[in-house]
């Protein structure tokens, strides 16, 4: 109970420094969390701050990758790497949330973020490439509901 105290502490101190801009004191600080979901998701945080603000965040995105697959709840693993790629996709980072995509084991989630990549490369006017990781999704639903959306962007134009 005292490591969830002291990490939910640190937790909060990485957040104020994310404030502040002090990110590399944020990412240090985040790593030393003891525990490894409070940890995973604080530096998720410094490292999409990173990439919002055009800082070198590679590093710290494999750190981040490396402390979310240490978590030991398969599902929690799932939803820290999605909420980390559409934090990426959103930064319309899209090769980094399709690498991040990649590290999801369970093909249903990982479809869901390559269908949200594919359309939004569309709505880029990338078309061929929006059709290419599509037409990749593993999960036929997914795929077929992504193919029918793809269908419903270009209409717009």
């Amino acid at each position: 109970m005292q490591e969830w105290y002291q990490s939910r502490a640190l937790y909060e101190t990485v957040s104020k420094l994310i404030t502040r801009g002090d990110l590399t004191n944020a990412l240090e600080i985040a790593q030393s969390i003891p525990d490894k979901g409070i940890r995973a998701k604080s530096m998720s945080m410094v490292t999409v701050e990173m990439a919002r603000k055009r800082i070198n965040y590679k590093e710290a995105l494999e750190k981040t990758i490396e402390a979310i697959m240490d978590i030991e709840n398969y599902e929690n693993v799932t939803k820290a790497l999605m909420s980390l790629a559409f934090e990426f996709l959103a930064l319309k980072r899209f090769n980094e949330a399709l690498r991040i995509a990649g590290f999801i084991k369970d093909v249903s989630n990982r479809s869901k973020i390559q269908a949200e990549v594919g359309l939004a490369l569309a709505r880029e006017g990338k078309i061929q490439e929006a059709f290419k990781i599509i037409n990749d999704i593993l999960d036929d639903d997914v795929r077929t509901w992504a193919t029918s959306k793809l269908a419903s962007e270009l209409k717009k134009d």
